[in-house]
């Protein structure tokens, strides 16, 4: 029925479109002709087949991606085989005296400055101790013995996660494919490296390196997030979240009567408050804020990249597989993404979870077990019922 009234209405609607151009002025009907016409023009001069609103979209967000490029290389986190600069590393004379011995290639003695780092445990520090001297006294002081034991365990079992995978996801390598030849199943040669790429590896062009099954380059981090280290980011994200949350809900009456007491400061006469005090009641206020945006901001990061995981998929391959999908789709074939499991035998795999008592040992409780898998050939793992289709060269 809708697609009828529209066909019928059609004709209709055009009819009155002319009559009303017609009873226009003539400069009016002038001006609208050349309008059209210049509007023509402009886009055959402009027409593309192979554009789109994809091709927009990246065009506008380009100088982004420009400025994230370069300001992360002048804060320094670049730690590969090029420099601070993007310039080539520099290697050492052979030496007489050794030879016979093959020359080793000495990494850049430059240290990158690991800002974003150091901000991440600046600020984690910082809440840590406000929790400490403000908000652990009033829950010793006021709650009863239950709810105390609820919130030392809770607490510190959180805060013990968020420092593990913190840490873990800095120093774990994300992985890289050899760049010898060897016997591993490549589907194309990176244009940039010039070595073959197995398949989910994709370039990192911070790093200048390929990354097995890369996700994306996190500078809070200094690192790719890949195959080996992925897990260790989620799960810090995670668990920061729950961490953050935590510790607003848990101050926001605190939070209230430190505003409240801001607001009397300038009244005369001024409140009796000492200088301790007043740092408490700023400190509350800057735990509750910090706290709330972050919990917000990482949260919706977290539900994000849990999505993505529930499909058997990265933030890379979820364009590409989007591209892949609309191209089939105007074929009248189906996308099927081969790396999908299932929901649940997706999580799986991520988790590293091959039996019921994993999900205690390795998802709730720091664990160090390396994912399925070397990242370099997707067979089918042992803890996945279901088994994919044939691979498809992503």
């Amino acid at each position: 029925m809708p697609g009828r009234r529209s066909l019928a209405l059609g004709p209709l609607r055009h009819c009155l479109r002319r009559w009303l151009r017609r009873r226009w002025p003539a400069p009016l009907r002038s001006l609208g002709l050349r309008w059209r016409y210049g509007r023509l023009c402009l886009r055959s001069l402009l027409y593309n087949s192979f554009g789109g609103s994809d091709a927009v979209i990246d065009a506008l967000f380009e100088p982004i991606y420009w400025l994230v490029d370069h300001v992360t290389r002048w804060f320094g986190v670049v730690s590969g085989p090029r420099g601070l600069s993007g310039g080539r590393t520099r290697h050492p004379p052979p030496r007489p005296a050794r030879r016979s011995r093959p020359a080793e290639r000495r990494p850049d003695r430059r240290r990158p400055r690991q800002v974003f780092v150091a901000l991440v445990v600046v600020l984690t520090g910082s809440i840590v101790l406000i929790v400490y001297l403000c908000v652990l006294p009033l829950i010793l002081r006021t709650y009863s013995v239950p709810r105390i034991c609820w919130h030392l365990v809770y607490g510190h079992w959180n805060l013990l996660l968020i420092v593990f995978h913190y840490y873990q996801a800095v120093t774990t390598s994300p992985g890289h494919p050899p760049q010898d030849k060897s016997e591993v199943a490549t589907v194309s040669i990176c244009r940039k490296c010039i070595y073959p790429k197995p398949a989910r590896t994709h370039h990192c062009s911070i790093c200048n390196r390929c990354v097995l099954k890369m996700d994306h380059h996190c500078p809070w981090l200094n690192n790719c997030v890949g195959h080996f280290n992925h897990r260790y980011f989620f799960s810090f994200c995670f668990f920061m979240t729950l961490g953050c949350l935590y510790c607003s809900f848990s101050s926001w009456d605190l939070f209230r009567e430190a505003y409240a007491a801001i607001e009397t400061y300038h009244q005369t006469p001024p409140p009796p408050f000492s200088f301790w005090e007043r740092l408490s009641h700023k400190s509350i206020i800057y735990l509750w804020v910090l706290c709330s945006s972050v919990g917000l901001a990482l949260g919706l990061l977290t539900l994000w990249h849990a999505a993505l995981i529930s499909r058997g998929e990265t933030s890379i391959e979820r364009h590409i597989n989007r591209k892949e999908r609309q191209r089939l789709q105007k074929k009248g074939k189906v996308f099927r993404n081969p790396y999908n499991y299932g929901f649940l035998d997706n999580w799986k795999v991520f988790l590293g979870v091959d039996a019921g008592r994993h999900w205690v040992t390795r998802v709730l409780l720091p664990s160090r077990h390396p994912p399925p898998g070397s990242g370099l050939s997707w067979d089918s793992p042992l803890c996945a019922s279901t088994r994919p289709l044939a691979l498809l060269a992503v």
